[in-house]
């Protein structure tokens, strides 16, 4: 069967795997978000008194303290998936080591998210 569309046509909108400006747009989103709030989280912690661990639970159960928290964390979390995901499509290649390596990296991420908003929860409930 013959294909008559151009190279470019073939890969317009495609990036080498079909969805690596996906990930590139998602990484530069959390880098944004993790440009700003990083330093506000920061300094939110420090002005709560943080090397008192009654300050710190307190800071972590109010509501600003914990949504500040969580916005931090899971940009941070996503960021550091999409990175090491990748790390490993660009330099891992053989299939099988592939997918057990993504495999591990979403579910470690996401056990580190849930630890983490478990954590939260328990503070502010």
């Amino acid at each position: 069967m013959t294909d008559y569309r151009t190279p470019a046509a073939k890969v317009r909108g495609l990036g080498a795997s079909g969805h690596g400006t996906a990930h590139f747009i998602a990484q530069r989103v959390t880098s944004i978000a993790l440009f700003f709030l990083v330093p506000v989280f920061v300094w939110m912690l420090a002005t709560s008194g943080a090397p008192d661990p009654a300050a710190t639970r307190a800071f972590l159960a109010s509501p600003m303290g914990a949504i500040v928290t969580l916005l931090t964390l899971t940009a941070g979390f996503h960021h550091m998936r999409s990175g090491l995901q990748v790390v490993i499509e660009d330099y891992v290649h053989k299939a099988g080591t592939k997918a057990f390596l993504l495999l591990g990296n979403t579910f470690l991420t996401l056990g580190l998210w849930l630890v983490t908003v478990f954590a939260l929860v328990k503070l502010a409930l």
